[in-house]
């Protein structure tokens, strides 16, 4: 049997590259999806709906992507194409997402438009996003599969201050950000133009620099036997059954699951709310009636300095995220970094509370940045070590659901858990549902005491 070679670190770095670019695209999804669905006029106990479109096209899509890519050997390599073609569209649909409200539309058309939009986007997003990991599993021997995640966690998070950063850089070249009711700031719009070029640009350079094991001596080096072949072989013939795979699978699969389950959940409560929290809890944003409801005035100056601020809070957590990357490798007890990581978020999300300072929150979300860290670099590296034979793709495609499903519930359950905090004729406190997010983490810490690293 042929062991995986000590790749040097520009190749480590190489392989993950593009990441950065999708990650941008990512980040700009992330930050800024319930400030355009809020402005396009959505109710913020309805916020968390709109956003049960991403993780469900990512449960749908990814163990596809993973079943596909495992049986797939072309010229061009294994997981390339996937990731090159789910970039092209990517960048078609990052054109038109900003712009639901600037068509003339109605309300309603330009929601559904939007959704649409934001389901396609999401789509692309993760059928390029998923080969960077897959490839690391393929090509990363297990002492370096560590520092290939924290590559890939520090590409992550430079791209995540990228992305979020963009509307405030655009401001201060003076780019308009309020716009009329139900459009989308100018500053939004053209942060997802350059997102879209800068995504395209480094998944080229990756498909350029990133040549995948050919089939022969891939089976080597994973130590897949002729009997083991016929998923690549014969493809067209067989394939794996999803059921057995998930019934064999290692029990680290499903003890690092249940860790993901809180964390997920906690950062789909952050994306989902820390606009509406920002503006009210530290910018003051003036409020509007709307029906029986009171809610921000998304056209005001306060509601859009603070959607701006937003990024700003973001990239601070990428750059915590970024400097705990590279604490994360200096510890041999992974399951004791990742624990600490997740409570030092949960940290974070709880001090938004009480804090009203918007420089204070650095501290908040720097914290948040150490469990975002964590969260990235620790449970691939942990599940890939405990995977063996030809179906690396796949296993990860099927782990992501660990990464969608919390995301749906969290979703699913965010306007009704938000109304248990709401006063009836009172602006919802979306605030709390930050220090509901830390609570999360804490359990997701004491959950990592279940994980096993190995079977």
């Amino acid at each position: 049997m042929k062991h995986l070679p000590r790749l040097p670190f520009s190749q480590l770095f190489n392989l993950s590259f593009g990441f950065f670019g999708v990650q941008i695209a990512y980040a700009l999804q992330s930050a800024n999806i319930s400030r355009i669905f809020s402005t396009l006029g959505a109710d913020p106990h309805d916020l968390s709906y709109f956003w049960i479109l991403p993780p469900l096209m990512g449960i749908l899509v990814q163990p596809i992507i993973g079943v596909l890519s495992d049986r797939t050997w072309t010229r061009f390599g294994r997981r390339i194409p996937y990731l090159f073609v789910g970039a092209l569209i990517a960048v078609l649909v990052m054109c038109l997402l900003p712009n639901a409200g600037s068509f003339g539309m109605t309300v309603g058309v330009a929601m559904i438009f939007g959704l649409v939009s934001l389901m396609f986007l999401d789509t692309s997003i993760n059928i390029a996003m998923q080969p960077f990991k897959m490839m690391v599993g393929d090509m990363v021997n297990e002492e370096q599969k560590t520092t290939a995640y924290s590559i890939q966690s520090f590409l992550c998070n430079a791209g995540s201050l990228v992305g979020y950063l963009f509307p405030i850089f655009l401001t201060w070249l003076a780019v308009s950000n309020t716009a009329e009711k139900g459009q989308v700031p100018d500053t939004v719009i053209y942060s997802f133009y350059g997102g879209a070029a800068i995504l395209i640009l480094c998944v080229i350079y990756t498909t350029l620099k990133v040549k995948e094991y050919p089939p022969q001596l891939y089976n080597e080096y994973h130590n897949i036997t002729a009997e083991k072949v016929d998923d690549q072989s014969n493809a067209s013939k067989k394939s794996p059954n999803i059921l057995h795979l998930l019934i064999d699978a290692p029990s680290t699969f499903w003890t690092v699951g249940l860790v993901q389950f809180f964390c997920w959940a906690a950062f789909m409560f952050m994306w989902t709310y820390t606009t509406g929290s920002i503006a009210a809890h530290v910018f003051d944003a003036p409020t509007v009636v709307k029906g029986s409801s009171v809610v921000l005035d998304t056209t005001s100056h306060a509601y859009n300095e603070a959607g701006n601020w937003v990024g700003v809070l973001f990239a601070v957590q990428a750059i915590g995220s970024v400097l705990w990357a590279t604490v994360i490798p200096l510890f041999k007890n992974q399951k004791f970094i990742y624990a600490l990581s997740l409570l030092l978020g949960a940290v974070g999300f709880a001090s938004i509370y009480l804090i009203h300072d918007q420089y204070l929150l650095f501290i908040s979300f720097a914290l948040i940045g150490c469990a975002w860290s964590a969260m990235l670099a620790l449970p691939f590296t942990i599940l890939t070590n405990s995977l063996k034979g030809g179906h690396m793709g796949t296993y990860l495609g099927l782990f992501n659901g660990t990464i969608c499903l919390p995301q749906i519930v969290a979703a699913v359950l965010g306007g009704l858990v938000l109304k248990l905090f709401t006063i009836p004729g009172h602006l919802a406190p979306e605030v709390w549902m930050l220090v509901v997010a830390g609570a999360l983490l804490v359990v997701g810490a004491l959950c990592v005491s279940f994980i096993k690293l190995r079977d």
